[in-house]
C-alpha cells in the first residue's frame, strides 16, 4: 500500500517546525503504517542541501530562484519522496510546493501560470495527502523570529512581503480545503498538539 505524504507550511515564525518531530513520533507509534520519513525543502538530498544554502543566502533573479527551488524539488521527489511512498512509508516534509507559490508567487510576484507550469512538469501530479498550514499574524511571527539567529534572505524580507506571502497561503488553502488544514498557531503548543492529534488520526 502506498504511503501518505504530509507537508507543513507557514510563514517564517509560524512555529510549524516545533511540531514536525512530535507528529512524526506519534505516527511511529502506529502499527498500521510503514516507516516515517522526515525531510525538508529546499533540501532533503545532498544536492538539495547545497541548493538550499545558495537559495537562502545568495541574491539572484526571481526566475532563477524559482527554477532552483523546483530543481531541488525534482531531486527531492526522485530520490526521497517517491521511493518512500512506493515502499509504503509516510513522508513528512517541512515545506513543499505551496511554499513556492506563497514566497516566489505571493511574496515576490512571480506569475502563477509560470509556477503552475513548473509544478506540472516537476511533480507529474504528485500532491500531498495533507497540508498543515500554521497561520499567525505577522506581529506574532516577527516576535518569534526576533533575536533567534541571523536571518536568512527570506526572514529578512519586509512586512509587505510577508503580508503577501501569508495571503497567498490562505488563498491556496481556501482553494483546496480537502487537502489543507489551517492551524491557529497563536495557540499554546499543547492546544495545537491536541488539534494535530485529531487531524493526523483520521489519515
Amino acid at each position: 500500500m502506498r504511503g501518505k505524504f504530509i507537508t507543513f507550511e507557514g510563514i517564517d515564525g509560524a512555529g510549524k517546525s516545533t511540531h514536525i518531530d512530535w507528529v512524526a513520533a506519534r505516527l511511529r507509534e502506529r502499527k498500521d503504517i510503514g516507516a516515517v520519513v522526515t525531510t525538508r525543502e529546499p533540501g532533503g538530498t545532498p544536492l538539495g542541501e547545497d541548493l538550499r544554502q545558495i537559495l537562502l543566502h545568495r541574491k539572484m533573479h526571481l526566475e532563477t530562484e524559482a527554477l532552483l527551488m523546483f530543481a531541488a524539488r525534482r531531486e527531492h521527489i526522485a530520490e526521497v519522496i517517491e521511493p518512500a511512498l512506493d515502499r509504503g512509508d509516510w513522508v513528512i516534509s517541512d515545506r513543499f510546493t505551496d511554499a513556492t507559490f506563497a514566497y516566489q508567487g505571493g511574496g515576490r510576484g512571480l506569475a502563477t501560470a509560470r509556477l503552475e507550469a513548473l509544478e506540472d512538469w516537476v511533480q507529474a501530479g504528485l500532491q500531498p495527502d495533507l497540508t498543515l498550514l500554521f497561520d499567525v499574524p505577522l506581529e506574532t511571527a516577527s516576535a518569534r523570529l526576533a533575536g533567534a539567529r541571523a536571518p536568512d534572505k527570506f526572514e529578512a524580507e519586509s512586512r509587505a512581503f510577508f503580508e503577501r506571502t501569508r495571503a497567498e497561503y490562505l488563498r491556496r488553502a481556501a482553494q483546496a480545503p480537502g487537502r489543507f488544514r489551517v492551524i491557529d498557531a497563536t495557540q499554546s503548543i499543547e492546544q495545537i498538539r491536541v488539534e494535530l492529534e485529531k487531524i493526523v488520526s483520521m489519515l
